[in-house]
C-alpha cells in the first residue's frame, strides 16, 4: 500500500512538471518566432496568432498527457501481469495445500497442490465453504479462524483434513490473516500431508517400546530361569518316581509345559537381540497336536470346543521346536482369551501350496474392535485386562514367523471372530531358513 502511494504521488508529479516544461518551451518558442518575424502585424493578427498558440499548446499537452498516461498503465499492466504470473507459478508448483478463504470462508482460491492431496477439483470448491474439515474437526476449526483473526498468524500444528471420499488425512496447518488493496480480509490455509512423518515417529516409537522390551527381557530370564529349573527337576523327579498311568501322564505334560516356559523366557531374549534360529525337520501337525494336548486344560476349564483339522499327508518344516510350540501356543491362548464360555475354536493345518505350509487358528469370539487393528502387532499393546496380558503375545509371534521366512495375517472370521492364518515355508523350499 505504501509503495503503490509512492508511486502515485511520483507519477503525477512527473505527469505536472512536465506538462509545466512542455508549455514553458512552447510559449518561449513561440515569443522567438514572434519577436524575430511578425513584429509588424496588427493587433488583430497577433491576437489570431496568440489563439492559435494556446491551441497548439493544448493540443501538445494533450498528446503528451495521453502517450504518458498510456505508457505508464501499459507498464503498470505488464508489472501485473507478471505478478500475477508469479503468484499463479508460486500456487502451482507448491507442493503444499494452499487454500484462500475470504471473509465469509468460502474458498477463493485453490491451488493444484490441494487438488493432489483432497481430490477435489478447482472447480468443485471455488465459491463453497471449505469441503475438507471433517464434522469432528469443525469445532477446533472456529477455534483456528477466531484465533487467527485475533493473532493474525498461527503456525502448524497437527491436525486432520478429510479428502474427496471422506477419509481422513494427518495435516500439518498452518494459517494467516491479511487484507487486500480493496480492504478485503482474506485467511490464508497451508496444509500439508504428514502421514509418513506421523508413520516414522510410530517406528520411532515401537523401536524404542523394543529397547525397553530388551531390557525387560533380560530381567525376566535373570529372575525365572532358576526356579523354573528348580521346578523342572522337581517334577522330573516326581515323575521317575511314580508308577504309569495317569499321573505320570500329567507329570509329563506339566514338566513339557515347564520346558515351554522356559524357552518362551529365552525367546523373550532372542526377540530382543534377534538371534540366529538353530532349525531342525520337524512335523508340522505333530507339534501341533502336541501343543493342543498340552494346552486341553485351559480349553476345558472354560468349556470351549476344539476341532482340529491337521492334514495326514507328512508336512515337513524346518523350525526349532520350542519356538514353533511357543507360536502355537500364543495363537491358541489368545482364542481362549477372546472367548466366552462353551466357545470354539478352529485349529487347521495343511499344504498352501507347493512352496508353503498354512496354519490357521480360528475363533467365534467378538472379533477386533476397528480401531485396535493398527496396533496388533505393537509391543506392549493390549485390550486384555490389568493382570491378564503384557502386550508381547502377538510382537513375539510375528517376530517367529518372520525369522523363519513366513508370513502370519490377522482378520475377521467369516460368521463373527477372528481368524490367524500363518504360512511357513515346508523344508527345502526356497524361503526356507537353512
Amino acid at each position: 500500500m505504501e509503495r503503490r502511494g509512492e508511486n502515485r504521488a511520483w507519477f503525477w508529479t512527473t505527469l505536472v512538471l512536465s506538462c509545466i516544461t512542455i508549455v514553458a518551451l512552447v510559449f518561449a518558442t513561440w515569443e522567438l518566432v514572434e519577436h524575430r518575424f511578425f513584429r509588424e502585424f496588427s493587433y488583430q493578427r497577433l491576437h489570431t496568432l496568440y489563439i492559435t498558440r494556446g491551441i497548439i499548446s493544448s493540443l501538445l499537452l494533450a498528446a503528451w498527457a495521453s502517450w504518458y498516461v498510456l505508457r505508464e498503465r501499459k507498464r503498470s499492466e505488464e508489472e501485473l501481469r507478471r505478478s500475477r504470473e508469479r503468484y499463479l507459478g508460486i500456487l502451482r508448483s507448491s507442493p503444499d495445500a494452499i487454500v484462500l478463504l475470504d471473509s465469509d470462508l468460502r474458498v477463493a482460491e485453490w491451488n493444484p497442490g490441494a487438488e493432489r492431496l483432497y481430490s477435489y477439483g478447482r472447480d468443485e470448491v471455488i465459491g463453497r465453504a471449505l469441503p475438507t474439515v471433517p464434522p469432528q474437526r469443525a469445532t477446533e476449526f472456529g477455534e483456528m479462524i477466531a484465533r487467527v483473526r485475533r493473532e493474525g498468524r498461527l503456525f502448524e500444528f497437527e491436525s486432520q483434513r478429510s479428502d474427496h471420499a471422506g477419509k481422513c488425512l494427518d495435516v500439518g496447518v498452518g494459517m494467516s490473516a491479511y487484507q487486500d488493496a480493496s480492504g478485503e480480509a482474506y485467511i490464508l490455509e497451508v496444509s500439508r500431508d504428514i502421514r509418513e512423518r506421523i508413520r516414522l515417529q510410530q517406528r520411532a516409537l515401537e523401536i524404542e517400546k523394543l529397547a525397553t522390551m530388551g531390557k525387560i527381557a533380560a530381567g525376566i530370564a535373570h529372575h525365572m530361569n532358576t526356579p523354573l529349573a528348580s521346578m523342572l527337576l522337581r517334577v522330573e523327579m516326581m515323575r521317575e518316581s511314580s508308577p504309569s498311568g495317569s499321573v505320570g501322564v500329567d507329570l509329563e505334560r506339566v514338566e513339557n509345559g515347564i520346558r515351554t516356559c522356559q524357552q518362551f523366557v529365552q525367546r523373550l531374549l532372542h526377540f530382543a537381540r534377534r538371534g540366529q534360529p538353530q532349525p531342525s525337520l520337524l512335523s508340522l501337525s505333530e507339534c501341533v497336536q502336541s501343543t493342543l494336548s498340552f494346552l486341553e486344560p485351559n480349553l476345558n476349564k472354560k468349556n470351549l470346543r476344539l476341532e482340529c483339522d491337521a492334514a495326514t499327508a507328512p508336512i515337513e518344516v524346518l523350525a526349532d521346536r520350542n519356538d514353533l510350540e511357543a507360536l502355537l501356543s500364543i495363537l491358541v491362548m489368545n482364542a481362549v482369551d477372546a472367548l466366552d464360555s462353551n466357545g470354539q475354536i478352529w485349529v487347521r493345518v495343511r499344504r498352501f501350496d507347493e512352496h508353503q505350509a498354512e496354519v490357521v487358528v480360528a475363533d467365534n469370539g467378538t472379533g477386533i474392535p476397528p480401531e485396535v487393528w493398527p496396533h496388533l502387532f505393537e509391543p506392549f499393546f493390549t485390550t486384555k485386562g490389568p493382570g491378564r496380558g503384557t502386550g508381547l503375545g502377538l510382537p513375539l509371534a510375528k517376530g517367529i514367523v518372520e525369522q523363519y521366512g513366513g508370513v502370519i495375517e490377522i482378520s475377521p472370521r467369516a460368521g463373527g471372530g477372528t481368524q490367524v492364518q500363518i504360512r511357513w515355508p515346508l523344508a527345502g523350499a526356497s524361503g526356507a531358513v537353512k
